[in-house]
């Protein structure tokens, strides 16, 4: 019974981007977003079979916000670091870095590998704006099938509600 217990409470110790998302969707400074692909009213007429296949690997999109503010720099500062920390881990497989100091920086990274991957994840952050995570789950994606979509979205027109947070947030 002991071992179990021990196992239980070392394993919750170590802070999950998942955890993290459910401890903060609702603090104060936060904005949270869950869509689903079905959300996204993209015409698959229109799509290429790689567009295609990349729009049924992706089941949804979760975006985390916390909006900087003249009050709130250092909580900021704290809560970029525990991002940062959580993805450290290994599990996360950096696929590109871009940015500066001025505009803001982004690192997009997985879980998985080739066509295989469950999860990406952008984390990106400016000390103007605040930062944003945002996580595309799905089974089986492919990065270069998944950056072959995102030019349906400058194509079609989205409806602005769905995601007037996240404009919000790069104004």
């Amino acid at each position: 019974m002991l071992i179990l217990v021990t196992s239980f409470q070392s394993c919750n110790q170590d802070l999950s981007l998942q955890t993290y998302y459910v401890d903060n969707e609702l603090a104060p400074g936060f904005t949270s977003l869950d869509v689903p692909t079905s959300m996204l009213k993209i015409d698959e007429e229109s799509l290429t079979e790689a567009q295609k296949e990349a729009h049924e690997s992706i089941e949804k999109l979760s975006l985390l916000a916390f909006v900087k503010d003249d009050s709130n720099q250092e909580v900021m500062d704290v809560e970029i670091a525990k991002v940062k920390t959580i993805l450290k881990d290994p599990k996360y497989e950096e696929l590109m870095r871009g940015g500066n100091s001025t505009d803001g920086k982004f690192v997009v990274k997985c879980i998985g590998d080739g066509d295989n991957v469950d999860e990406f994840i952008l984390f990106g952050h400016s000390d103007e704006s605040g930062f944003v995570v945002v996580r595309i789950l799905g089974d089986d994606m492919n990065f270069n099938k998944i950056m072959e979509l995102s030019s349906v979205f400058d194509e079609n027109s989205i409806e602005e509600s769905q995601f007037k947070d996240i404009a919000k947030f790069f104004k």
